[in-house]
């Protein structure tokens, strides 16, 4: 078999993690298997499409190397790639089942469609259209929707993802395939581009699990044998309890590039929402992800969004850069007051807060008091837990103590380390007191670095000086 994949999300909006995991495992699906991955814009619904989203939806693609060989902006053997430029493909499929006796217009306004609904409900019945089959329909001349002439039976299907699967013939109907706009519906339209775009597996939501037994009436109307299927299912939220939603948090996948996720921390993370390995691997460059994954190993359960795992993938993955690396992914993402600083002291600073940062767009936050002297905030000791409890004159005397022993040092981290260590003797303080009163004093922010490094780096005069202003405060 020739594996072909593809991703064919509508252009109606953002595109979301769930899209992503989508595109991401039919694109890990076709490398495997030394195929191709196919991107098919569905923009049928022309009422929904939303300006601008089939450049976002390949721009978010391309962020992530999720690289298709065929697409709306590449030349390929099977386009046109948007379903509204393949019109003439679909109604050439349809007059197909017309001419066979598997389709036939629908006669019926929306008004009587809904009254045969309404009669279902009083009589407690499930409603179904093939029991208000016209006999004698007109022939279909495009004015008016073209049904499917279902054929009612049992299937078994086997789903890559869900296992075996069974229903009755009670969930088949002559469903729309051709509107009266002349666009087709999804339930018609996406067998017809597989088909011709000869894709050996679908990989789609758990949305769409319901309607399979009508595309398998659809498939034997077309004399089509249908490709491989694997259903995804649903992203959670956080909670678990309901589909994940914009309500919940879920942004925008260029969001997260601006805000300075690594991609290659994305394709992890969304990798293992409902996959993993069978180890207790969590994190996984994308070289391990094409030796490792399989749809056999996707759960069949619901997955959970936790943004605080993504924060965590994404810092591992700042975690393992080199210092160079780093320095040259976060340029844009310094504070203002870093511009004037050289590179050498940059590549200090970042060094010291490399192991907390979980994102470039937290740098300013963690940097800033690097660059710039904040304005003392008293509050910052008074809420401490520790130092709350001491007054005025105990803070002014730990403080002058420890400028008198820090005017000794060189100011190299082990020297400073060194002396922090005797200050806590000569004291008698713990380290939650006195190293946060000096963590405050120097950087006027509840939490930093580690101390001896923020020291070394911001240096004796600046240190000393930020030292004796705190007290002066006080």
């Amino acid at each position: 078999m020739t594996v072909r994949t593809r991703f064919a999300p509508s252009p109606t909006g953002l595109l979301h993690v769930g899209g992503i995991r989508t595109a991401l495992f039919a694109w890990l699906v076709a490398r495997q298997g030394n195929g191709q991955f196919i991107l098919r814009l569905e923009d049928t619904d022309q009422k929904r499409e939303v300006k601008g989203t089939d450049q976002h939806i390949m721009d978010c693609l391309m962020a992530l190397g999720l690289e298709y060989d065929e697409g709306p902006d590449k030349k390929g053997p099977h386009g046109p790639y948007r379903q509204s430029q393949r019109l003439d493909i679909y109604k050439k499929w349809a007059d197909k089942l017309v001419a066979s006796g598997r389709a036939y217009a629908d006669p019926y306004t929306a008004e009587e469609v809904q009254a045969f609904r309404e009669l279902a409900q009083k009589s407690k019945k499930p409603f179904l259209y093939r029991n208000h089959r016209p006999e004698n329909p007109a022939k279909w001349d495009g004015s008016t929707p073209l049904r499917l002439k279902s054929e009612p039976k049992a299937y078994k299907w086997h789903d890559e993802v869900m296992g075996d699967i069974s229903t009755g013939p009670a969930v088949i109907d002559d469903i729309i395939l051709m509107k009266s706009d002349g666009f087709p519906t999804y339930n018609f339209a996406h067998i017809v581009d597989d088909a011709e775009m000869q894709i050996s597996h679908i990989i789609r939501g758990q949305e769409f699990l319901a309607s399979v037994p009508n595309y398998l009436n659809i498939y034997e109307a077309l004399d089509i044998n249908p490709p491989i299927m694997a259903t995804m299912p649903h992203i959670l939220n956080e909670h678990g309890n309901k589909k994940l939603s914009k309500r919940d948090g879920a942004k925008d996948l260029m969001d997260y590039i601006k805000e300075g996720y690594l991609p290659e921390a994305l394709v992890s993370f969304i990798a293992t929402l409902g996959w993993n390995d069978g180890t207790t691997q969590e994190v996984f460059s994308t070289k391990e992800l094409l030796q490792k994954f399989s749809l056999a190993k996707v759960q069949r359960s619901g997955a959970r969004f936790d943004e605080r795992r993504l924060l965590w993938v994404n810092g591992n993955f700042i975690r393992s850069m080199s210092l160079d690396q780093l320095y040259e992914k976060v340029e844009s993402f310094w504070p203002e007051p870093a511009k004037n600083a050289t590179t050498i002291y940059k590549k200090q600073v970042l060094a010291t807060v490399q192991e907390r940062l979980k994102y470039y767009a937290e740098l300013p936050e963690l940097t800033q008091f690097f660059f710039l002297d904040l304005p003392l905030d008293p509050q910052l000791i008074k809420q401490n837990k520790q130092l709350g409890k001491l007054s005025n004159e105990e803070l002014k005397k730990l403080l002058t103590v420890s400028k008198t022993e820090l005017e000794q040092s060189d100011f190299s981290t082990k020297d400073l380390t060194d002396r922090l260590n005797s200050l806590l003797n000569q004291t008698n303080q713990k380290p939650a007191v006195l190293f946060s009163l000096l963590r405050i004093s120097i950087t006027q922010t509840p939490s930093s670095p580690g101390l001896s490094d923020t020291l070394s780096v911001l240096g004796k005069v600046k240190s000393l000086e930020r030292i004796e202003s705190q007290i002066n405060a006080l």
